[in-house]
């Protein structure tokens, strides 16, 4: 049960902190518009993670048992990934370039439609999430629940935080938010690690 609630605490925390679409538009209008307009759009991501979860979930359930332990070796060099992108994030955070995107509207909906053409949910359920669920599930219902709630409460209370700290100092937000992208990117390595080793060892 641990495992499952680390793992979800990790991804999402990464999963928030981490440069993206979704994270910029949520800067952007936080500073144009306030903390009270840009709050609902954090939630977005469950309008749009949903048919991606059903999707990937019901093509991998009707897979071998083996070949998801291949996804979570692919997974973990994935995550490594992740992990030096957001190492470079870190390095090289520019204010200037995170607030770029001043003109999206706030709303729910177009919060949605970037997160959709975001490849990192998809990649993320059908590497990560959607292998690791699975197994849970398999092991226990609960080991599920907890990996998704652990995920998505870890990811929006994240964001949130995001949010406030914009607000509240522009020059306070970005340097919390650099040492919040540090925090992701060993988070990432550690877990990236622990994914792989877990592939390497449901395949042998």
């Amino acid at each position: 049960m641990s495992v499952y609630l680390i793992t979800g605490l990790t991804f999402g925390f990464a999963a928030a902190v981490t440069p993206g679409p979704l994270l910029t538009y949520l800067i952007s209008q936080t500073l144009n518009n306030g903390w009270r307009r840009t709050l609902p759009a954090v939630f977005s991501p469950l309008i749009t993670d949903g048919p991606t979860a059903v999707l990937i979930l019901s093509i991998l359930s009707r897979v071998p048992p083996s070949l998801i332990g291949y996804l979570q070796l692919v997974g973990g060099i994935f995550i490594l990934y992740l992990a030096y992108g957001a190492f470079k994030a870190w390095r090289v955070y520019d204010i200037k370039k995170t607030v770029s995107v001043q003109s999206i509207r706030q709303n729910v909906l177009k919060a949605a439609i970037v997160n959709w053409l975001n490849p990192n949910p998809y990649l993320g359920w059908s590497l990560v999430l959607g292998p690791l669920l699975l197994k849970g599930w398999r092991e226990a219902p609960v080991n599920g629940i907890i990996l998704l709630v652990s995920f998505y409460g870890i990811m929006f209370a994240s964001m949130t935080a995001i949010i406030m700290l914009f607000h509240a100092a522009r020059n306070l937000g970005p340097k919390v938010n650099r040492a919040m992208i540090g925090l992701s990117a060993a988070a990432l390595a550690c877990f990236g690690l622990y994914q792989w080793w877990s592939g390497i060892k449901a395949i042998w």
